[in-house]
């Protein structure tokens, strides 16, 4: 029996006692009392009001022009949507139509620049995994990339027995919607540069890789890119690989650097060369200013706002609750830590 509770005692994997490992540490318990509940709610409120209303007020401060013309730039004849479903793709997919699309935008109120370009698809899903995963990374920084592109890029990887630069749908599938602006028959520049972000420009796309191949295969998806330029320089591409999370979806074609009046005209050209029509989807021209918080959001302002009154609607609850029909309080001292302070 001795020998037996020896060896017994010797293979015990109880660990030896501390108040660490038990938990027995002094801590901060605290008791929630009505009154610590309710400053807790009227802080909040009182905080996430104000923010709420600071965001709606920079919100509303944006001036935003947004115009559908995917449906306007494409002419049918028919008036039932199937019938001229199939004619707007026939229109889209014919290389001998002609695309240039003429549309004018009214400014609302003065824009002070810069005025932001974008462009707006919805029902397009970037997010779609198969399509996420098409692209290959290393191939678009490493000039000397000599790996297999089946795996990740398939079936936009190779031309023939050479590589395409870039690889996969994402990059086949690059907008090419072009905008030419004018007021009052003067041309209106557009900044197409410093539209991608600095940390794409220097770590993910080289300066010494260029674009070969692409396009080159008997299905073309969108634009095409200068072999010229370097991937680096690239910067509607670089823009178009940053997949959006949502179907419905901005991304940045240019840059207004002039302030535009309140009433003027502006006349697009749009050059509409993206199929979205395949998949009913919808094309958008915004321009926008910005201000402190960024474009027009209403939601962050609103979340801010309902967060900020429910906690000054529970606090009055729990006032009006404390007031009318109080509780009795239990005694402090007959909590546990208080009894046995030492945890022992």
């Amino acid at each position: 029996m001795g020998e037996g509770a020896s060896s017994s005692s010797k293979k015990s994997r109880k660990p030896d006692y501390s108040r660490f490992t038990q938990q027995e540490l002094p801590a901060c318990k605290p008791i929630l009392t009505p009154q610590w509940v309710v400053t807790v709610f009227i802080f909040l409120g009182i905080v996430f009001i104000p923010i709420g209303l600071a965001s709606l007020s920079a919100s509303e401060k944006v001036v935003e022009i947004v115009h559908r013309y995917d449906e306007q730039c494409v002419p049918t004849n028919y008036t039932q949507s199937d019938l001229a479903y199939h004619d707007r793709i026939a229109f889209i997919k014919n290389n001998k139509s002609n695309k240039t699309c003429i549309v004018t935008l009214t400014v609302p109120k003065k824009m002070k620049h810069p005025i932001y370009v974008y462009y707006q698809l919805d029902n397009f899903y970037q997010n779609h995994r198969r399509y996420v995963k098409s692209r290959n990374d290393e191939q678009l920084r490493n000039p000397n990339f000599k790996g297999d592109l089946k795996k990740t890029c398939a079936p936009e990887d190779m031309n023939g027995n050479e590589p395409v630069i870039p690889c996969g749908l994402i990059a086949w599938s690059l907008f090419n919607d072009t905008y030419g602006f004018s007021i009052k028959n003067k041309g209106l520049p557009i900044n197409r540069k410093n539209i991608s972000w600095p940390s794409d420009k220097k770590h993910k796309f080289g300066s010494k890789v260029f674009p070969k191949n692409f396009q080159k295969g008997s299905l073309i998806g969108g634009g095409s890119l200068n072999e010229s330029i370097p991937m680096s320089e690239q910067e509607d591409l670089q823009v178009w690989l940053r997949t959006a999370a949502l179907p419905v979806f901005r991304k940045l074609y240019g840059k207004i650097e002039h302030d535009l009046e309140a009433n003027e005209i502006i006349t697009v050209v749009i050059q509409n060369n993206y199929n979205t029509y395949t998949s009913e989807g919808k094309k958008s021209l915004v321009l926008s200013t910005t201000t402190w918080i960024g474009g027009k959001n209403k939601f962050l302002g609103i979340a801010y706002l309902t967060v900020g009154g429910i906690c000054l609607f529970v606090a009055i609850i729990f006032i009006l609750m404390y007031v009318i029909k109080p509780r009795p309080f239990g005694d402090p001292a007959y909590l546990s830590w208080n009894l046995n302070p030492s945890g022992n």
